[in-house]
């Protein structure tokens, strides 16, 4: 199976470090992440689920749950999280699933045989409110993945569904947004009463909305 963007995420039941989920259930209402990683005990892994642990407060922020995956068992993560707390100096309180059975990675498409027959690559989603993927971004296992983009991407589509908006290039929070192709010049100057600068009829700014 393959996801592709705006398809809603497949619900399913697992073992996790915190617990046993059902996943819908576990994202209720809110913005969700979704990411794998090859294995336990590994040190890219360690210094990502450590980095997303000091990030808790960010994606409270945001009304967004954090789970994470890899094929490995509930003691193993159990373990593997004294280790991160040590290392890391955090505190992991989101929960890691156990996929030993590889079920839930097959069904993410987690596993891309090409790469590991076996392990898991370093794969995200992010999970709108409505249960529909909105980002999928795969990393290599040898490369950490840059939670600061993910925050980033999170903050841009829920700025999008909250406001005609769209992002440009490396935009960040307060940054001027896109006005949409499919609004005019005319009524975007009635939509937007901060103004709007057109810099071509198909390419034009507005100051971020507030939120």
């Amino acid at each position: 199976m393959s996801i592709k963007l705006g398809d809603t995420a497949p619900d399913f039941k697992a073992e996790t470090s915190s617990g046993d989920i059902k996943f819908h259930e576990f994202l209720g209402d809110s913005w969700g992440i979704l990411f794998s990683h090859p294995a336990d005990y590994t040190p890219v892994c360690t210094t990502e689920l450590g980095y997303t642990s000091k990030l808790k407060s960010e994606f409270d922020k945001r009304g967004t749950k954090v789970i994470a995956l890899s094929v490995d068992g509930v003691e193993d993560h159990q373990n593997w999280i004294k280790d991160i707390n040590e290392t890391q100096k955090t505190d992991v309180q989101f929960p890691i699933i156990a996929d030993k059975d590889r079920t839930i990675s097959e069904l993410y498409d987690f596993i891309h045989p090409n790469a590991s027959a076996t392990a898991t690559v370093r794969s995200l989603l992010i999970i709108d409110p409505a249960k529909k993927v909105r980002l999928i971004i795969t990393y290599p296992a040898s490369t950490g993945r840059n939670f600061n983009e993910i925050l980033r991407v999170l903050d841009s589509l829920q700025l999008v569904d909250s406001h005609s908006v769209a992002t440009p290039v490396n935009w960040e929070q307060g940054d001027d947004v896109i006005v949409p192709p499919a609004i005019s010049t005319e009524d975007a100057r009635k939509i937007f009463p901060k103004g709007v600068t057109e810099i071509k009829p198909y390419l034009r700014y507005t100051p971020q909305p507030n939120t």
